[in-house]
């Protein structure tokens, strides 16, 4: 039943999902998404690609239903005249979702993946609050995150850089890249795994594209020229898709995003920004406010330089837009209950 899917990542975290499944399941086959573009999929299994839909019976007459993400697996049953028809969506290991402000709900961007990749280029781009917003997604996702600069042709020293990467990603592998000279591709290369998958986290004009092209070693991915005067570029990737290098390691690109307002992150928020929870824990009171209380650790660590005003607000920041998100979510949902018992 499995059709060859394990070259797609396709462990026994989610084999052993299929067995679970109380209904007859005998004529469905696993496959993975790699493209969404609105209620029609693109799907692979058997290493050929398909159209696929839902079945509307299932995925239209439950509120709760979970609808497919690239890299999710699925359970289609195939059609050999035309579109298969998506059954169940196979319970994620990872996810990277953000804050859809126009439908105030959480908006499902990428599944299933292993680690992530947060670029940010060493031109007008580079903006360190940007990358710990980044950080706290990539550590709420349930993967591992690593630090990609591209374009390191444009600065003679990254010296600059690097100091400001070392005090907000302790520990983390950094890579220094340009698909221009080559510098750092090998040694990314060496990253990357057979049966992986890797998701793409970065605004527009980062060099996305260009990084997919040199780390395939071939054009697979088009790519647009930056605007000189503020480095900034125009959207290349369109819809997120997955992408397969020879290697066997698969990349999930996603459209650049300068704003990714946040889900459900507190847990991402707490790991990026550690040493601030870990100065919460010496405040004298456990209800801290960190405002006029005395014994307050986080107020002594801002005045001693121990902490920085900017990181410090950006955490501020970042917790209240969170709560406000979470907030909306709650609302939304109670909005549709009360519509749904009107009807009824």
């Amino acid at each position: 039943m499995t059709n060859n899917m394990d070259n797609y990542g396709f462990t026994d975290y989610f084999k052993n999902q299929i067995e679970l499944i109380n209904e007859d399941k005998d004529d469905l086959i696993p496959a993975r998404i790699t493209e969404v573009h609105k209620e029609m999929y693109t799907i692979i299994y058997d290493n050929i690609e398909k159209r696929a839909r839902l079945k509307g019976s299932i995925f239209y007459n439950d509120k709760h239903s979970i609808y497919p993400a690239v890299g999710d697996f699925v359970l289609v049953k195939g059609n050999p005249y035309g579109e298969d028809i998506i059954h169940y969506v196979l319970e994620r290991k990872s996810k990277f979702s953000r804050y859809d402000s126009h439908y105030e709900k959480e908006q499902m961007v990428a599944a299933n993946f292993d680690h992530v990749f947060i670029i940010s280029s060493l031109n007008y781009d580079f903006n360190i609050k940007r990358i710990e917003r980044y950080l706290a997604i990539a550590w709420e996702s349930g993967a591992n995150p690593a630090i990609v600069l591209t374009k390191s042709d444009l600065v003679d020293d990254t010296e600059e850089y690097s100091s400001q990467i070392d005090n907000i990603a302790i520990g983390l592998p950094i890579f220094y890249i340009s698909s221009v000279t080559g510098e750092g591709i090998d040694e990314l290369r060496k990253y990357l795994k057979p049966k992986e998958t890797i998701v793409f986290l970065g605004s527009s004009g980062v060099g996305k594209s260009s990084l997919v092209n040199a780390l395939a070693g071939k054009e697979i991915m088009k790519v647009n020229d930056i605007r000189e005067d503020d480095s900034k570029g125009r959207h290349t990737t369109t819809h997120r898709q997955l992408i397969t290098l020879s290697n066997g390691t698969m990349i999930i690109d996603t459209p650049g995003m300068r704003e990714l307002a946040l889900w459900n992150t507190q847990d991402g928020l707490d790991t990026t920004f550690s040493e601030i929870e870990e100065l919460s824990r010496l405040c004298k009171f456990k209800d801290c406010s960190h405002n006029k209380e005395p014994g307050c650790a986080i107020k002594s660590a801002l005045t001693t330089g121990e902490l920085s005003h900017d990181r410090w607000d950006n955490y501020i920041k970042l917790q209240k837009e969170a709560k406000f998100a979470a907030k909306k979510e709650q609302l939304n949902l109670k909005k549709k209950e009360k519509l749904l018992r009107k009807r009824s």
